[in-house]
């Protein structure tokens, strides 16, 4: 298995510490979000974090092409991977919060189909030693994105679930995209998306779980709950949900998801979530469904310091050290 985490870049001392913890932990990827009004600017930190790390890829997860012209994203993008020596990877998406926040729409899927690579997203080429950017990856949840980030991605950070049924489905999407472009599904490097919250005590660290649960679901679940594999007796709390999250940090309500009856099924589709023991059950689980590669959002953990710690610490080792079994996938 391979594990990375992103998460919200509150203040250059933070941004600092959390990417030295990827670093020096053996994470495979430190994620910097693109969220206005909740947290710095992605650049400015990706600047921070490639000044305090030498070994992990660190990640734009996600930025977009609403906010910011292409060719400005490319400059910035390609100015970011010559300063960390190859290490940047650029994620892009339609936009959650870091269009919510400033009151902009996002970008439809099939804008990104129309090219035969993304990086022809960017524009003219803007000479010199700026001209390439880095491998491009895209953030997919519904079904034109993730064929779309099989058409043309060089990775994809799928924010479906870790059921078998959620990554079979979301699989069978990125290999027909692939398919349609004439390449092999193997050219995409695919990242499960995943909440993250550890904790000694599971209380705690289910106790503010509800936030990023709903922040998530509101978005990759929320448009079109049936078609996203939602039990029809919970489709109408989604809809609840969808019509009634936020996207601002200081207005959410960790117990939206429980009043509206969705925080088991939310916590066990999209989670990985409890004690250090908890967390190795649950990502040994995502691993046989065939989720082996696991990118945390440890955004809205109640300590997403001691979040990254723990699991560095007490979780990855117990992961990393033993022999893969065969998953479901490969059994199917």
């Amino acid at each position: 298995m391979r594990f990375g985490f992103f998460f919200w870049p509150y203040s250059p001392e933070y941004t600092t510490r959390m990417a030295r913890l990827g670093d020096e932990y053996g994470f495979d990827m430190v994620g910097i979000a693109d969220t206005p009004g909740n947290a710095m600017d992605p650049w400015v930190a990706m600047t921070l974090a490639i000044a305090a790390t030498t070994r992990v890829r660190l990640a734009t997860c996600v930025t977009n092409l609403v906010t910011r012209h292409p060719s400005i994203t490319a400059s910035a993008a390609a100015s970011a991977d010559l300063a960390s020596g190859g290490r940047t990877i650029l994620g892009i998406g339609a936009g959650h919060s870091g269009v919510a926040n400033i009151g902009g729409v996002p970008a439809p899927a099939p804008s990104m189909t129309t090219s035969a690579n993304y990086r022809d997203v960017f524009g003219a080429r803007l000479g010199g030693d700026y001209n390439v950017v880095p491998p491009v990856y895209a953030a997919a949840s519904g079904p034109v994105a993730l064929r779309a980030a099989g058409a043309v991605a060089d990775g994809a950070f799928v924010n479906y679930g870790l059921g078998r049924d959620h990554v079979i489905h979301a699989r069978t999407l990125i290999e027909a995209g692939a398919r349609e472009a004439g390449r092999p599904a193997s050219d995409v490097d695919v990242w499960s998306i995943a909440c993250l919250d550890v904790s000694e005590q599971r209380g705690a660290a289910l106790e503010k779980l509800g936030n990023i649960l709903g922040f998530v679901a509101a978005y990759i679940l929320g448009p079109d709950p049936k078609g996203r594999g939602v039990p029809p007796e919970l489709v109408a709390g989604v809809k609840e949900l969808r019509r009634t999250y936020t996207t601002r940090q200081r207005e959410m309500d960790p117990t939206l998801v429980t009043r509206l009856g969705l925080f088991d099924y939310l916590r066990a589709r999209l989670a990985i979530a409890g004690t250090p023991e908890d967390c190795i059950g649950q990502a040994r689980a995502a691993a046989a469904a065939g989720a082996t590669q696991l990118m945390f959002t440890v955004s809205l953990a109640a300590d997403p310091v001691r979040t990254v710690e723990l699991f560095g610490r007490e979780v990855l080792p117990a992961l990393t050290a033993e022999e893969a079994p065969p998953t479901l996938l490969d059994l199917a």
